[in-house]
């Protein structure tokens, strides 16, 4: 059997955490601590590393 993720599991997924985040009193802090360190992996303040990433190429 495959491991892989299906897209629909993984963006419900992200989207439960991103939910999360929402309602986190340090979502800004968390997002800027990632920033900085260039987290490759996970939700951090309310984005993916693709969304991070497309951030800081517009920086």
């Amino acid at each position: 059997p495959s491991t892989a993720e299906r897209k629909d599991e993984r963006e419900r997924r992200e989207n439960k955490a991103k939910a999360i985040c929402q309602v986190c009193p340090v979502q800004v802090d968390c997002l800027e601590f990632a920033m900085e360190i260039r987290e490759p992996y996970g939700i951090w303040g309310g984005l993916t590393e693709t969304e991070r990433r497309q951030v800081a190429a517009r920086r």
